[in-house]
């Protein structure tokens, strides 16, 4: 029978050579699970003997340590002293000045019929949620360009509508890699949606099960499979989004396992083998830091009007060689397969399921063609929302060159685009340059994060509104009707509001 721990006892074990931690009350012993660690030891030895509830919690799905930890490193639980004792400091704990604003933000929220558009829902959830969930959800790479690119690239199309053409009864439902859906949208991957909402990606699983859409399932959901798996109304399609492991048989075991839960499809992410340079999430502690540090001489009264001291090398702590980058999206993959190729990657993912494959992240007409070689079922023209190569072209600027030079692409696989969408109208573009279906990857955590499930239910409604409308006013009833001549690209660009 395991035993209880003290909190003096947990805490002479804070080195690498023992490691335990505290999470929900429970003590394990994860010295042996470092280097093994998706996120890197760093982010763990952090917490060494101490709680690291508050920090797991938001990202990890709740059987990760079943899964991950043998039962003899399951060492028991905190003693009820140790228990009590973590329940006063939390309860005793000051609040940060985020918490204070989120919970402000929180109480006077806006009720949900009120949110017309999607850009209105993102203005919510940027009030809502903590700074350092905001600042992961939207960073992009570098300075953002391609992210604000990706959503400027849909002004320079625009419509010829067709007129005295009936529309009364209008389908805007299609199929993806031949499974229903009711609109040519899907939910797209993005990761840790839990730090958003407590119930994170099963929101989102449930939401779209109601309104008849396919999520795209990330490979780091901080809900564990088995429960999105579980949460699907009758018949729902759910695809998987892989990242590859440096070691091939821990991708084609994930492969097998998300082929027997039942998932529809994988979507091999090709254009993400290391994380970017994302600043704004890598930014986000020293900003929280600052900001204490301006509450705390606020409550002093700014007692004293001089510089306070600083030691001599104070800004000299930087070892030589190193810079010390911690993000959130820098705790998800340091076991990335480095080395993906066509002539290796996709044949092993052949090997291990009979599920279509569509490669997610392809972003020139180059590799399009060599997709169409390779015999996937579909590729995702995407650029990661702007979070990987910046200055890399947006989405639809690809979908349209190869509309242009190689229309026989759409003949021979399907071609999805995610990226910079953010109307019904913008949906219809792709769609008439040949794209079949559009995906959403931070609209529905912004949802979530706002309103949950109700959140998730309101933006597809929102874009459904605006589908059906728009397809009506360009004079079609059917997605089939939609065609290349339908859209043209200016040389000259709108000037738009904020983006």
């Amino acid at each position: 029978m395991a035993r209880s721990w003290t909190l003096q006892e947990v805490g002479q074990h804070n080195t690498p050579s023992s490691c335990w931690v505290i999470i929900s009350n429970k003590v394990y012993d994860v010295t042996e699970f470092l280097p093994d660690h998706p996120g890197g030891s760093k982010i763990i030895l952090k917490y060494a003997g101490r709680d690291a509830t508050a920090a797991y919690e938001p990202i990890h799905p709740k059987d990760a340590l079943q899964k991950h930890l043998p039962p003899q490193k399951h060492l028991g639980n905190l003693d009820s002293s140790g228990a009590k004792q973590l329940q006063v400091e939390q309860a005793s704990r000051r609040r940060t000045q985020d918490e204070i604003r989120v919970e402000k933000a929180r109480a006077q929220k806006r009720p949900i019929n009120q949110i017309l558009s999607l850009k209105d829902m993102e203005n919510v959830a940027h009030d809502v949620l903590p700074y350092k969930s905001w600042a992961f959800y939207r960073s992009a790479s570098d300075d953002e360009i391609t992210y604000n690119e990706n959503r400027r690239a849909f002004s320079r199309f625009f419509f010829h509508p067709r007129v005295l053409r009936p529309i009364s009864q209008v389908d805007p439902s299609t199929t993806i890699l031949g499974f229903k859906s009711s609109l040519p949208i899907f939910v797209s991957a993005a990761s840790l949606a839990k730090l958003g909402h407590p119930l994170g990606e099963l929101n989102i699983t449930r939401g779209a099960g109601r309104m008849g859409i396919i999520q795209m399932v990330s490979h780091y959901a901080s809900v564990s499979r088995e429960e999105l798996v579980a949460a699907r109304v009758p018949g729902q399609p759910m695809f998987f989004q892989l990242y590859p492991d440096r070691d091939r048989s821990i991708t084609q075991q994930v492969v097998r396992d998300v082929d027997a839960m039942g998932f529809n499809a994988i979507f091999l992410t090709v254009d993400a083998p290391v994380n970017s340079n994302r600043e704004r999430d890598l930014r986000a502690p020293f900003e929280l830091e600052e900001q204490e540090r301006l509450a705390e001489e606020a409550a002093r009264g700014n007692e004293s009007d001089e510089m306070p001291e600083r030691p001599e090398d104070a800004d000299n702590k930087l070892v030589e060689g190193e810079l010390k980058l911690v993000g959130t999206s820098g705790g998800l993959r340091t076991t990335a397969d480095l080395d993906m190729s066509w002539a290796e990657t996709i044949p092993l993912l052949r090997g291990a399921t009979k599920l279509p494959i569509v490669l997610k992240g392809i972003q020139c007409v180059a590799d399009a063609v060599l997709a169409v070689e390779a015999g996937v079922e579909g590729i995702l023209l995407s650029n990661h929302g702007g979070r990987q190569m910046e200055y890399s072209m947006p989405p639809l600027e690809v979908l349209y060159k190869i509309r242009q030079q190689r229309p026989d692409v759409f003949d021979k696989l399907e071609v999805y685009v995610d990226g910079g969408a953010l109307r019904g109208t913008d949906v219809l573009k792709a769609l008439c340059l040949g794209a079949r279906a559009v995906g959403f990857g931070r609209a529905f955590h912004f949802a979530q994060s706002a309103y949950g499930e109700a959140g998730v239910v309101q933006t597809i409604r929102i874009l459904q509104r605006e589908i059906i409308l728009g397809m009506r006013l360009l004079g079609v009833t059917s997605l089939e009707q939609l065609v290349p001549e339908m859209v043209e690209r200016v040389d000259w660009q709108p000037l738009l509001g904020k983006l």
